[in-house]
């Protein structure tokens, strides 16, 4: 290569690497938006909703809110990852994002290629809950009526590869039942099918069950995790109740599309961290059933890989499929 070419190579590359710092620096300059991928109601809009004043706090910008449900959550994420890599548009999502890659044969996105990790920011139990007049009172009972007669109970979730679908699939392998899935866009709908009655069982987040639970519209009957949850004290876990390896947590975190800059990457995540760990945040969330946690990209990189590998072999060993 002559010379000057190269010397030209070397002034636009030094020219670039100074320029994205100098760009992170200014950013945010406008509103940023926030895609979930989900509809209104369920626990990732809950979470989004209560960061939204701290995230708008920390950029100094308005925080969009755009719910964007459909197809286990894949739509919303989607339209994140063809977007520009420019920190503007960023998809807050749950365990479903690694559940899909092992339950959908073709996604429009390649989940470890197309998205850049920005922030891991809370994790919950996953609730199993009966209608009152649901003929079970407790995990046992529905347990001995599902083997006695296989196939006549449903339960509804937000949709399929959401993991409140995956925690139905593992309570049927480890409890050796036959329960049929009823998927909807989003545990908003779901959640209303199953108070007025229409589907007998379902689960959910507890954010989005407790008011259900506490109203007496809706039987909690085991939480998973390894203690009881400190929203919910009175309903035992899957261990407590004799499911001990019905092991199905929701982790919720922040993506961006592949390809953004570092220095904004760490802007952003910085304004998660912020937001989740603010003092009002954390008691409000703990008492909605979240587990705080606010950890940067590196933490949330790692929980992704460790979550899709685990619900890779759920899928394998439950045989599921879509439908």
């Amino acid at each position: 290569m002559p010379m000057t070419n190269r010397r030209t190579l070397l002034t636009a590359a030094s020219l670039m690497a100074l320029a994205i710092p100098a760009l992170a620096q200014g950013f945010p300059e406008r509103p940023v938006r926030i895609v979930v991928p989900f509809g209104p109601g369920g626990g990732t809009d809950n979470l989004v909703r209560i960061l939204e004043p701290h995230l708008r706090a920390s950029l100094g910008q308005p925080v969009v809110i755009e719910n964007r449900a459909g197809a286990g959550g894949t739509i919303g994420a989607d339209l994140v990852a063809r977007g520009p890599a420019d920190g503007y548009s960023v998809v807050v999502v749950d365990s479903s994002f690694a559940i899909n890659p092992s339950l959908f044969p073709q996604l429009p996105y390649d989940s470890a290629r197309d998205f850049t990790p920005v922030s891991l920011l809370a994790t919950g139990p996953v609730i199993l809950l009966a209608h009152p007049g649901a003929p079970m009172r407790t995990l046992q009972e529905l347990v001995t009526q599902a083997k006695a007669q296989p196939g006549r109970f449903s339960y509804a979730s937000g949709g399929n590869g959401a993991s409140t679908h995956l925690a139905g699939e593992l309570l049927k392998l480890v409890a050796g039942i036959d329960l049929v899935h009823v998927p909807y866009r989003g545990t908003g709908p779901a959640t209303t099918d199953v108070v007025a009655g229409h589907v007998p069982l379902m689960f959910n987040g507890i954010s989005a069950a407790r008011p259900h639970v506490d109203s007496g519209r809706l039987r909690a009957l085991a939480v998973t995790g390894t203690q009881r949850a400190a929203a919910l004290p009175d309903v035992p876990t899957f261990a407590e109740a004799g499911l001990p390896d019905v092991t199905a947590s929701t982790y919720w975190g922040t993506l961006a599309p592949a390809g953004v800059p570092a220095p904004i990457v760490a802007r952003l995540s910085e304004a998660f961290r912020f937001a989740v760990t603010h003092p009002d945040v954390q008691e409000r969330l703990r008492s909605l059933g979240f587990n705080p946690i606010g950890g940067p990209a590196e933490a949330y990189a790692e929980n992704l890989r460790t979550e899709t590998t685990k619900w890779a072999e759920v899928v394998r060993r439950a045989g599921v499929k879509l439908d």
